[in-house]
């Protein structure tokens, strides 16, 4: 149970960096991103193509230390981000979500089609993870301490930043747009690197996902993700950096302990089915939120 437990905890907090950039997308600023598994998948894919070890089967033999893995990983997804983001940032609302929902679509059907770099659908087996020397329980542990230590970097930061004038122009932004372009802010610039900024924090929860398995495989980054990581924040508080974290958690645990109720009710036969359980699950707890409690579980205070 208690090696269950670390585990929990370390791939809760992976989720909630996650979610802490949709929440600086849109509790934040205003823009909605229905495609957030595509940035979490290429921070994923990207870990793992530049820490694989040398192979003939594949086209990068970089074979590079896992934080020189991440770093990549942070800068090819910035650099997607900014690449969809000049494509898109001049939509809004329901024509911005279509668009990234196509675009996450788009990210996983290539990467399931570029089978001498992403092993296609089979995905890559066998990424160098740090800390396996250590061997179980110490893995675990060692991992959930540095991806809270991550979560917390990320968390401080986001307030500082979001208390800074750079936040508040964001808060405006989402208020009103016209306003702000009127009092001279460049609104251009400050929603890019808003969407920007929240898609890094995406890929940095990709990129240590797939080091803490140890595998990336299109099956992995489903549209079912994102679901799940919108599902935490509007739980949590939209705009509410602390309500990020605890919805994630919440969701997580909710989506994790349904399942392993299905696995010990069901009979064997039933529970592909059962899965859909977890959803349902999942969306009842977001239905009632949302008519119970529309500011979320921290109440998306102002700043938090």
């Amino acid at each position: 149970m208690t090696s269950y437990l670390f585990f929990f905890i370390t791939v809760a907090a992976i989720f909630a960096i996650a979610t802490l950039g949709l929440n600086l997308q849109w509790g934040v600023s205003g823009q909605f991103n229905a495609g957030v598994v595509g940035f979490v998948a290429v921070g994923g894919y990207t870990l793992a193509v530049l820490t694989m070890p040398a192979s003939q089967q594949l086209l990068v033999k970089l074979n590079l230390p896992f934080a020189l893995g991440v770093v990549g990983a942070l800068v090819v997804t910035a650099l997607v981000a900014l690449l969809v983001g000049l494509a898109t940032l001049k939509l809004r609302t329901d024509y911005l979500a279509i668009t990234t929902f196509g675009i996450a679509s788009s990210i996983q059907v290539i990467v399931n089609n570029l089978d001498p770099l992403t092993g296609g659908s089979r995905g890559l087996v066998g990424i160098p993870r740090p800390f396996d020397a250590l061997g179980q329980p110490n893995y675990t542990i060692a991992w959930m301490v540095m991806v809270l230590v991550l979560l917390a970097i990320v968390y401080f930061g986001l307030q500082a930043l979001l208390h800074s004038p750079w936040g508040r122009v964001q808060r405006a932004l989402r208020e009103d747009e016209e306003v702000c372009a009127a009092l001279g802010k460049n609104v251009v610039r400050f929603r890019m690197e808003a969407f920007v900024l929240g898609a890094v924090l995406m890929g940095l929860s990709g990129a240590l996902y797939a080091g803490f398995v140890g595998t990336t495989s299109p099956s992995e980054f489903l549209p079912i993700m994102t679901f799940q990581i919108w599902a935490m924040l509007i739980v949590g508080g939209s705009g509410s950096n602390l309500g990020a974290i605890v919805g994630s958690f919440v969701i997580w645990g909710v989506w994790t302990f349904s399942g392993a109720a299905i696995v010990s009710v069901l009979p064997a036969k039933l529970q592909a089915q059962g899965g859909a359980v977890q959803a349902i699950l999942v969306g009842l707890i977001l239905v009632l939120t949302l008519l119970l409690r529309p500011r979320g579980i921290m109440g998306a205070k102002q700043g938090g």
